[in-house]
């Protein structure tokens, strides 16, 4: 039986849903400009968690981010103050000192920021100038070790693209102005020892226009913004608590706040010791494989949007809940992403559930794509299955074929049961919308590209064929 004739067999075996027939070349190829897939298992290194606080001059920056630390001391934390990085004053600019605006953009050396920051995440240990401003210039080095979280904090550290680009979270720090200018006032009068004119002369001068032309337009960057700065203790303890959750989570989780793995336990890692030994039985195998689907599924439906709705419950009282997500779809990535249907049937209702084919047409990196997918996917929230995310140039394929349908990136949630770093970066970096839910998150692939540890080929497992019978090369 001729491959071509086995997919239109298979296509044609789901109802309720349009044959759209097959494309080649029919779509925009991503995947062409994708880097190829590497063989190495350390993809990822161990990645901190950086949190960026800006604000204005005594907003309560410091505050915040003691707070921060000393609420996380369990966690190795370092904290980054970008007023280490003030540039060196010539010997003319320390003679009209007064005239120097220590507020702009160029007052700082962003270069010898982003080197820093760079070996930081990197994991390694960096030497941060001590900036001493009576002299104004660095005078000593202060050596920091790698840490869990790293804090960089100062006026304008949302200002360069390059450094907001690092941050996983990034915090604005907003106080009122006068509160602002009464603390500078303190500050400067008891430990600068200057003069309240002075003081004023410089913030009419410097530090109101600079915060107005380059602080206050970066608030928009801000994750968070924190009203009263470390008077709100409430904003900060949920900050912590949203650190100590992504810090639990897998260092891919770090990078891309659209990848969801669901949470570990000792049943999750059972059932994932059952499914990858080589000496399961099928039965066995196709059992805890329904139970871990099972749960991919439910996760991924609570990233679904929602619309609140009120019922009368038996004793006569009002029960506040949500509704469910109505237009909403399946699309499985044949052959292994059918076995993923039944989950999701069970989970919803009488829902759709359309199929893409991609084949491979011999050596030259050509590809089949079949479809069979709702007339109005276009309007749904679309749930693709597939089990094995590996290379990530099939689900590229898949993604890219639901987009060319009119499906929006952002209505795409990706479920898998097990995902290589390299196809999440490539997923992830090609379609930054869509939400990718998986169960764990492998050590990478080997030099066929095949995932590690892995669980071989999970569509003959699972429907018990061997490569022979096999039309569908499954995605990765």
């Amino acid at each position: 039986m001729g491959t071509a004739k086995s997919a239109v067999d298979l296509m044609g075996s789901s109802s309720e849903v349009h044959f759209s027939g097959f494309h080649m070349d029919g779509f925009e190829k991503r995947e062409a400009s994708i880097e190829q897939p590497t063989t190495s298992a350390t993809d990822v290194y161990n990645q901190p968690f950086v949190i960026g606080v800006a604000g204005g001059a005594a907003s309560g920056k410091k505050t915040v981010c003691d707070m921060i630390v000393q609420q996380l001391h369990d966690q190795r934390v370092v904290l980054v103050n970008q007023d280490s990085f003030y540039n060196n004053l010539t010997e003319e600019e320390r003679a009209r000192v007064q005239d120097y605006n220590f507020d702009h953009p160029d007052a700082f050396d962003t270069e010898e920021l982003l080197r820093v920051m760079d070996k930081l995440k990197h994991g390694e240990a960096v030497d941060i100038p001590k900036y001493d401003f009576k002299s104004y210039k660095s005078d000593a080095l202060r050596r920091v070790n790698p840490s869990d979280v790293i804090i960089l904090e100062g006026i304008l550290v949302f200002h360069d693209p390059r450094v907001r680009e690092l941050m996983n979270m990034k915090i604005f720090v907003d106080t009122d102005a006068d509160v602002r200018l009464a603390r500078r006032i303190r500050r400067d009068t008891s430990e600068k020892d200057r003069d309240i004119g002075a003081i004023l002369d410089q913030y009419s001068k410097f530090v109101k226009p600079a915060f107005d032309d380059f602080i206050l337009p970066t608030k928009k960057y801000a994750d968070i913004i924190i009203p009263r700065g470390g008077d709100n203790h409430v904003a900060v303890d949920l900050i912590v608590q949203h650190i100590r959750t992504k810090l639990g989570q897998h260092d891919l989780c770090k990078i891309y706040p659209n990848l969801y793995v669901i949470h570990s336990t000792f049943q999750i890692r059972g059932m994932h010791t059952l499914i990858r030994d080589a000496q399961i039985t099928k039965h066995d195998f196709v059992f805890y494989s329904d139970r871990l689907i099972r749960l991919v599924v439910e996760h991924g439906l609570g990233h679904l949007p929602f619309t609140e709705k009120q019922v009368i419950t038996p004793t006569g009282s009002v029960y506040t809940g949500v509704d469910f997500c109505k237009r909403l779809c399946g699309v499985s990535v044949i052959r292994s992403g059918e076995s993923m249907e039944n989950a999701l049937r069970a989970c919803c209702k009488g829902i759709k559930i359309g199929k893409i084919l991609i084949h491979r047409e011999g050596d030259n990196g050509q590809q089949l794509i079949y479809e069979k997918l709702p007339n109005d996917i276009s309007e749904r929230h679309v749930l693709l299955l597939d089990p094995i995310l590996g290379t990530g140039n099939s689900a590229v394929q898949a993604i890219s074929l639901l987009i060319q349908k009119g499906v929006p990136e952002s209505n795409i949630i990706f479920l898998n049961l097990i995902s290589a770093p390299k196809g999440v970066h490539v997923v992830c970096k090609c379609f930054p919308r869509i939400k990718i839910v998986t169960s764990e998150i492998e050590i990478g692939l080997n030099e066929d590209f095949r995932v590690i540890p892995g669980m071989g080929e999970f569509g003959d497992r699972y429907f018990g064929t061997d490569d022979d019978e096999q039309v569908v090369v499954a995605s990765q």
